[in-house]
């Protein structure tokens, strides 16, 4: 199994801001490296919860024996439902640490790659759902070009698409050597150091886990559950879910009120969220240790004393949800 290094762990940690009896959410366990660290500092009263989508990634989870830590085999969208289960009305901090992990993309065997073949599946949850290779066989041309154009801003969707469909006509795909073949035929020119494959097997794996959609109906819940001056960090790691929790963050730390209203500062409403400084990236040194922290952007916000407005709140799900790639 590969190596799984937690990327920007120094970074998420500082703008956690951890407080050592704190309650603590790990919304991603992956294979522990945030938990772990997140627990070495909280105290004798401390808390953390975890949850995973991964069946494996639980399973490393529970081989952690401290009675400060629990973790439950959940996606995003179940974040308020487990912390309900475990008491915690609100949390000091919530870590999302989005995206596929390392031993998910280093393992044949769950079909996220196309450096190895293997049975293209490319379920976080292989229990649930339907796998990339079931969707590939009864979706229409048009549907996977708007797939591979949108969640893989690929160019040359349209041509990957026709090819996919002639291709299952003459034998099913799958597996993932046959779909990144296919993909190579179609795709005449690519960046340099960028296989083919690599775009239309991020639109599928998206689809297939309905990352963005996860990710839009956790941002509002963790919110919600934020105690005032509470954390919420969000590590993405590419440009659709990064565009997603920007502007949720910046929906939900503004008034909602015009600015050009003829009142007084101090008498606007105060927003829910305040923005923690700019996104951050991995250093020289991380990316030279670890390649797939390149990618990696960081934004924090801190929860306030105010009020959440639910108008405000509405609006950030409606203009800033699933479909905000779109735009």
């Amino acid at each position: 199994m590969s190596e799984h290094r937690a990327v920007l762990l120094e970074e998420a940690l500082a703008a956690l801001a951890l407080r050592p009896d704190g309650i603590y959410v790990d919304a991603t366990f992956g294979r522990g490296g945030h938990s772990r660290a997140i627990l070495a500092r909280l105290g004798p009263s401390g808390r953390l919860i975890a949850l995973d989508r991964d069946p494996e990634a639980i399973a490393a989870a529970r081989r952690i024996r401290d009675a400060r830590f629990v973790a439950e085999h959940a996606p995003f969208s179940a974040l308020a439902q487990v912390l309900e289960r475990h008491g915690v009305g609100q949390a000091h901090g919530v870590l999302a640490d989005l995206g596929v992990s390392s031993p998910q993309l280093a393992d044949p065997a769950r079909g996220f790659s196309f450096r190895a073949d293997g049975p293209l599946d490319m379920r976080m949850d292989p229990s649930r759902g339907e796998s990339a290779a079931h969707w590939l066989a009864r979706a229409t041309e048009q549907q996977i070009r708007e797939a591979v154009r949108g969640y893989g801003e690929e160019r040359f969707a349209k041509q990957i698409a026709k090819a996919i469909v002639a291709a299952r006509a003459r034998e099913p795909i799958r597996r993932t050597e046959q779909l990144a073949a296919v993909v190579a035929a179609a795709v005449r020119t690519r960046e340099v150091g960028q296989d083919p494959a690599t775009r239309t097997f991020q639109a599928l794996r998206i689809l297939v886990n309905r990352e963005l959609e996860e990710v839009a109906l956790m941002l509002p819940q963790a919110l919600r559950r934020l105690a005032p001056g509470g954390r919420l960090v969000v590590i993405s790691f590419h440009s659709l879910e990064d565009r997603l929790v920007k502007r949720f963050l910046r929906a939900c730390s503004q008034s909602g009120l015009p600015a050009d209203l003829p009142i007084r500062a101090s008498e606007m409403p105060q927003p829910a969220l305040r923005i923690l400084g700019r996104a951050t990236r991995a250093s020289a040194a991380e990316i030279a240790a670890n390649p797939r922290a390149r990618s990696a952007t960081l934004r924090a916000a801190e929860r306030t004393n105010a009020e959440l407005d639910p108008a405000v709140l509405n609006r950030a799900l409606s203009e800033h949800g699933p479909d905000a790639w779109r735009s």
